[in-house]
């Protein structure tokens, strides 16, 4: 793509990830104290986690999110997320459901690891067998990751390589 290159597209790119993901924090300090009082009835633990992700140029970088699932969730490892998944709390439902475990990320957004609309990350464990199993996958990390972007609107979570591939 010739706006990878393009510093005016590059700076209006960047001047508006920055003016959204304001926006997006300041709005998530609106609503966390109602998140909070929910986490505490429905949660029971930690309000954030952090996970480490790949992003542009396959460089890694820990995200942000409200935490949806029991502690310990992958003490066995990393595994999809499937759609009714025993491991994601009550709360957790509404937090996914409502996107709302995801904005957080307007600080990873506002740091420069993402930007508003690109490819969704994905954690480094099912990217080097997703590189494997599906054609061009790697093509992906060639733009910023980010907080939402086509595959995600239009297709619900996937937790196999097959949905990983139409995703992409």
């Amino acid at each position: 793509s010739k706006n990878n290159s393009n510093r005016f597209y590059l700076f209006g790119l960047r001047t508006l990830d920055i003016i959204i993901s304001i926006i997006g924090i300041i709005s998530l300090l609106i609503v966390i104290p109602f998140i909070f009082i929910g986490n505490l009835i429905g949660n029971k633990g930690p309000l954030f986690y952090t996970q480490e992700r790949v992003g542009q140029n396959s460089n890694t970088f820990r995200i942000y999110k409200l935490r949806s699932m029991v502690q310990n969730a992958e003490k066995d490892g990393a595994v999809w997320a499937g759609k009714n998944d025993s491991r994601i709390t009550s709360f957790g439902k509404f937090l996914r459901n409502t996107r709302l475990d995801e904005s957080p990320q307007f600080f990873n957004i506002l740091k420069g690891d993402m930007s508003i609309i690109g490819p969704r990350p994905e954690r480094p464990e099912f990217v080097k067998s997703l590189e494997k199993e599906i054609p061009f996958y790697p093509i992906r990390h060639v733009v910023r990751p980010g907080l939402t972007g086509w595959a995600q609107v239009n297709y619900p979570y996937a937790n196999t390589i097959e949905e990983q591939e139409i995703k992409l």
